[in-house]
């Protein structure tokens, strides 16, 4: 298990790095354009990075020293902080704030990485390190898409990220999946993927689900992993759909399958 906690902090360096060496280069008006996240402009998708990133040091440090899980009020005064600094004090301050998470996950021990649990501060499970680390690389890999695709439509998720975030996506599909997009209908798709190579079905009856490869789909959706994963989380208009994604089927559209995933 340390291995993955390994594997995965070496991403969020990585990424954290090339997204802050982007960020240095933004103009005023680089910063106010709309970003791939709807209703924020890319200052907005960096503080939510970098509030995120001050939130989930408090998670790990409570765990470590045991002090507990964040507290509401501190993170409703994180959040407000970041909501009042200015575009230029989002964009200066976001990567000083990413980079003491990365940091604080990498000074843990072996021994650290593999017991130590981490009590989040909404609905869910305490964390192992590996666990922690991968919802950050989750939110953060397709935050940085938003950003990036802020100024190139044809932008795409970072090719290193693509398949750890594919199990750890998948675990969000009942979540992330609105079976009313369909409208009371119900259907089976068979998926397969290119850049690593899946196959797999999609069942969205009273809830969205991965299953077996059905036999007999309704649909079929063959596409590049990559774009899969920005499918589940609603970046997948046609202007960001490259023309290798392709859709067969008489009963459902892949306009009904971007209903099924709007995005949040």
């Amino acid at each position: 298990m340390s291995d993955r906690a390994d594997e995965l902090i070496k991403l969020l360096r990585t990424e954290g790095d090339e997204l802050a060496s982007l960020v240095r280069g933004f103009t005023a008006d680089d910063l106010a354009r709309e970003s791939g996240a709807a209703e924020w402009d890319v200052s907005q998708v960096l503080s939510h990075l970098g509030s995120g990133a001050e939130i989930n040091l408090e998670g790990l440090n409570g765990a470590v020293n045991g002090t507990g899980t964040p507290s509401m009020d501190f993170i409703r005064g994180v959040w407000a902080r970041w909501d009042g600094r200015s575009r230029a004090e989002r964009a200066e301050n976001y990567p000083t704030a990413n980079a003491a998470l990365v940091s604080g996950l990498e000074s843990l021990d072996e021994a650290a990485k593999r017991e130590l649990r981490i009590e989040l501060w909404f609905p869910a499970p305490p964390q192992d390190v590996a666990g922690f680390a991968g919802m950050r690389l989750r939110e953060f890999a397709f935050h940085t898409w938003d950003v990036k695709a802020a100024f190139d439509p044809s932008a795409t998720l970072s090719p290193a990220v693509v398949e750890p975030l594919i199990d750890l996506v998948h675990v969000m599909v009942g979540f992330v999946g609105k079976p009313e997009g369909l409208g009371g209908r119900q259907a089976t798709v068979a998926v397969r993927l290119t850049e690593p190579e899946r196959a797999f079905g999609l069942d969205i009856g009273e809830k969205v689900s991965i299953v077996d490869t059905p036999a007999e789909p309704d649909a079929t959706l063959t596409a590049p992993a990559e774009w899969w994963l920005r499918l589940l989380y609603g970046r997948h208009s046609p202007e960001h759909t490259p023309a290798s994604v392709e859709f067969t089927g008489g009963t459902i559209s892949l306009d009904d399958l971007r209903r099924v995933f709007p995005g949040f």
